[in-house]
């Protein structure tokens, strides 16, 4: 069903309430560190890499979350990256019906997210997701469905370089801010690290209050990138309380997934996030996920191990992670913690 076309809140939609978004008690006071990347100096002259190490060592231990800006990314390659994003989820049903699949083995899906809830019924969250492969240096035209059309073909492609530049450079300055090589963390994850793309359409919503655009839940992979369009939605769990991510102009929100909090042996957070629903207008947004492949090995890096520091997580292949990660579909997943060695 194309939720954009419902005038109304179906059942369906409708959480219990216990897990509704109680969108009152969201603080809008505090929210997640904005971190200038272009390199510029300090007041006091000397060269800012060490406060930007800092500033985003900070971020990583006490949000999981932060945005950055000045990033390099032309504004126009992510304008139209939005642009595309609106007229996919914009195009007739019928042109889109038969990519719908809950097949997650599937290079292309078109799926809605949902919860179980109390008696096995499944309520669908106000969305619609289009997740595929990507690939920074490969043209991703021949394996994307026609029926898409090329505006976001070509749009992707172009999106897809600048983000696989921008991933790696992260992953450098967060590996820097735990002490290591700039390029440990990328030679951990591999040489063919698993990369997906999912583009979410959030139409407006009758009544934000009784569902929610994505359910809570962490990350499973190693770092997001999320370009969100110019419409807030996306909102962090910090000690106990929601906060709102505003949607910052030409900013993209960077998200620590499960595997570098168990790489850094607990000290870098994979936080609980959600995407709540508005009135007002539609929201889409892009989030780039970089992965570790099926057969690699995840555990603590060796330099973060010590007496003090014991490993808080059991070494496991990355597709017995993900194995666990869809065991859990349906529900507010805790996959991470079934890795946890006992204290």
């Amino acid at each position: 069903m194309n939720v954009s076309s419902l005038l109304c809140l179906s059942p369906k939609f409708i959480l219990p309430e216990d897990e509704r978004p109680q969108l009152s008690a969201v603080t809008s006071l505090d929210s997640i560190p904005i971190i200038d990347l272009s390199g510029r100096t300090c007041n006091d002259g000397n060269p800012s890499s060490s406060l930007l190490i800092q500033k985003i060592s900070n971020a990583c231990e006490e949000y999981g979350f932060f945005q950055i800006v000045n990033h390099g990314v032309p504004e126009q390659v992510c304008n139209k990256m939005v642009t595309a994003i609106t007229d996919l989820f914009n195009l007739p049903p019928e042109q889109r019906k038969h990519l719908y699949t809950a097949d997650h083995t599937k290079k292309t899906t078109l799926y809605n997210y949902y919860l179980h809830v109390e008696g096995g019924e499944k309520v669908k969250m106000w969305s619609e997701c289009f997740g595929h492969s990507w690939y920074p240096s490969e043209d991703i035209i021949s394996f994307l469905p026609q029926e898409i059309g090329t505006q976001y073909c070509e749009a992707f492609s172009e999106y897809a370089r600048e983000i696989g530049s921008l991933v790696r450079r992260v992953l450098g300055l967060i590996s820097v801010g735990l002490g290591l090589k700039e390029d440990c963390m990328v030679k951990i994850l591999g040489d063919e690290p698993r990369l997906r793309a999912q583009a979410n359409f959030y139409p407006p919503c009758p009544d934000p209050e009784l569902t929610l655009g994505l359910p809570v839940h962490t990350d499973f992979n190693a770092l997001t990138v999320v370009l969100q369009s110019q419409v807030s939605g996306l909102q962090v769990i910090k000690d106990g309380k929601w906060i709102a991510v505003p949607a910052v102009p030409n900013a993209f929100v960077i998200n620590l997934g499960d595997q570098i909090q168990v790489l850094s042996n607990g000290r870098f957070k994979s936080v609980h996030h959600r995407a709540v629903t508005n009135k007002f207008g539609p929201r889409v947004s892009m989030a780039m996920f970089y992965s570790p492949n099926l057969d690699t090995i995840i555990g603590p890096i060796e330099e973060l191990v010590d007496e003090e520091h014991p490993p808080r997580y059991r070494r496991y292949h990355f597709s017995e992670f993900l194995q666990e990660f869809y065991n859990q579909e349906g529900s507010r997943r805790m996959v991470k913690e079934v890795f946890e060695l006992p204290n």
